[in-house]
């Protein structure tokens, strides 16, 4: 569904990721997974074009996106949950909810079964929400866009256990979805194992270890050396 072809990319003059190639297919969750600053965040940020292209090619479903702008290619089926969620604090979450819809089986009323938590917060504006609300909003916009890929960055970064372990639960049941990809980024590795099928370790820019995430699991204690933690 999602392939990647030697893609390479970064920010401004500097060269963040290089020569990557991989693929997620329909059905699917592939964790990225490394130590912090080897490019994973900027990985996404390439195929959504926030972050420079330089060369490769991204297609999704066949079709080339390489020179789509960061719109279009959301037109074409990526959804994007950034880092840092980026809701809009002066909206509510009905307005959030209204402003991303697009055709397709999403709707406000399945995304809402889907969170109930946020389904009982409809008025409440972005920056009344709390950490877990936010994220919750941020993956249930994207959902609304009806994609084809999901990409997800570091959704638990800084939830509370509770919150995590509901949010493992939910994006368990979108992956239960065949029609759509899930291309994960997240620095939890018992996170990122639980949600994939697949994994690439990055280091310095480039996928240095690629593989089932079940044979990952009987391999952890190799995990460090493979991330550059350790020396072979």
């Amino acid at each position: 569904m999602l392939e990647l072809r030697d893609l390479t990319g970064g920010w401004g003059p500097t060269t963040i990721v290089e020569d990557i190639s991989m693929c997620v297919k329909a059905g699917e969750t592939v964790a990225v997974i490394g130590r912090n600053g080897v490019g994973k965040s900027t990985l996404l940020e390439v195929i959504v074009n926030r972050a420079r292209y330089t060369s490769g090619a991204i297609t999704l479903n066949g079709k080339d996106l390489t020179e789509l702008s960061t719109y279009r290619r959301a037109r074409m089926g990526v959804g994007y949950v950034p880092q840092e969620r980026e809701v809009f604090a002066s909206l509510t979450v009905a307005e959030h909810l209204a402003i991303s819809q697009r055709p397709g089986p999403w709707t406000s009323e399945t995304v809402l079964a889907q969170f109930p938590s946020l389904a009982r917060r409809l008025e409440s504006r972005g920056n009344q929400l709390s950490g877990g609300e936010q994220q919750m909003l941020a993956i249930a916009r994207a959902l609304l866009g009806n994609p084809s890929v999901l990409l997800l960055d570091e959704p638990s970064e800084g939830l509370a256990p509770v919150i995590v372990e509901a949010l493992v639960s939910m994006i368990k049941s979108l992956a239960a979805n065949a029609s759509m990809a899930i291309l994960l980024v997240e620095q939890r590795i018992d996170v990122a194992l639980d949600l994939s099928d697949r994994y690439v370790i990055m280091d310095r820019g480039r996928i240095v270890q690629e593989g089932a995430t079940d044979e990952l699991r009987k391999n952890l204690d190799q995990l460090p050396e493979m991330m550059g933690l350790e020396e072979a």
